[in-house]
């Protein structure tokens, strides 16, 4: 797992979490989260990418491992893995939007370009 975030979860919570943000990043394109929490799906959902961009098995066997979702893997391997074959990363971008009004926390905004 990429970073060393604990986002005060431990990990299976942590873990199932992420799961679930990357699946959901996928499928709507954008979603709007802390900061520190888009730090960590950025790198889960841009080595689910990468690894996307090569459309074999085993690559589809280690992102379903990941993504909760099958529709959303195959969305991934059809339709968004392609757009990104000539790039080597940076294939999510986040925005900072300034501090949530209950707890002031710094949000953001993830999305793909």
């Amino acid at each position: 797992m990429p970073g060393t975030r604990k986002l005060g979860r431990v990990t299976a919570h942590r873990t199932a979490m992420l799961r679930g943000m990357v699946t959901f990043l996928f499928e709507n394109g954008k979603i709007e989260t802390t900061v520190t929490r888009a730090k960590e799906v950025k790198a889960m959902a841009e080595k689910m990418i990468t690894v996307a961009k090569v459309d074999s098995l085993h690559n589809k066997r280690m992102v379903m491992a990941f993504v909760t979702k099958e529709d959303v893997t195959a969305k991934l391997f059809k339709e968004i893995a392609p757009k990104y074959a000539d790039k080597n990363g940076g294939y999510t971008r986040i925005t900072k939007l300034g501090p949530r009004r209950g707890d002031a926390a710094e949000m953001a905004v993830i999305e793909l370009l």
